[in-house]
């Protein structure tokens, strides 16, 4: 349940959850349906009856139409993303590049959210709102001190370019809108289970959504897009 004050000053608002079947996306879900002034949730997943998929931009458009319906949101979370896609993890170092793994980390983690902010941000709500994305602190050029993870890192560093870029756009008609890239720390999931060990601090998914929606909370409009890990501080991009 979300916890404190309102996400919304004006207290009751509609949320749209995209990802809902991942421990994330259904975290994310469980806080805005246990909420009393979350008006409507709308979950959209690979099981949604529009055959919702990331790599076909005609079912994001498709779904967009339908999720409309039930709209304007005043906050939308796209908790999609893959480290490991068709059996394959992140790359350690250049001789394992493969441009077909490269392209479909590009498809999962950018050009499918890419699709998604597009078709999916007109549902967005006039005045106070947000569009939240699920990012990587991997993601950050700045932070990068390892090394390693090729795919991964470029295709999240490119999906920060993509929510910079457009928070500029859609902010020049709604300047009270705020873009956000999420970084939800080390979430026990499928997707980080193959990558975690003793050195690692786990959380659990409630504990990082939670905390998310605690950072949206205290966020004031500015131009641009923000980029915070789950406890709200910023990460450099």
């Amino acid at each position: 349940m979300i916890e404190s004050c309102p996400l919304f000053a004006t207290g009751q608002y509609k949320a749209l959850v995209i990802g809902s079947s991942g421990e994330i996306g259904g975290a994310f879900a469980q806080a805005f349906l246990t909420d009393p002034q979350c008006t409507h949730v709308e979950l959209i997943s690979r099981a949604s009856h529009s055959d919702f998929d990331l790599a076909n931009h005609e079912s994001i458009s498709t779904q967009a139409s339908l999720s409309s319906a039930k709209g304007p949101y005043q906050i939308i979370i796209d908790a999609t993303g893959a480290i490991t896609i068709n059996g394959v993890g992140p790359e350690k170092a250049l001789n394992s590049l493969h441009p077909d793994h490269l392209m479909q980390a590009f498809l999962i983690n950018a050009i499918g959210p890419s699709m998604v902010l597009r078709y999916f941000s007109p549902l967005l709500a006039k005045g106070s709102s947000v569009y939240a994305k699920l990012s990587a602190r991997v993601g950050s050029i700045t932070d990068n001190k390892k090394g390693g993870w090729y795919g991964y890192r470029s295709s999240k560093a490119a999906l920060n370019m993509i929510l910079q870029t457009a928070a500029i756009e859609l902010q020049r008609k709604n300047p009270d809108l705020r873009v956000v890239a999420l970084q939800p720390g080390t979430v026990q999931s499928r997707l980080s289970q193959p990558f975690l060990n003793s050195s690692i601090n786990v959380i659990e998914p409630q504990v990082s959504v939670n905390g998310m929606l605690h950072a949206l909370k205290e966020l004031p409009p500015k131009s641009g897009a923000y980029f915070l890990d789950y406890k709200g501080i910023e990460i450099p991009w």
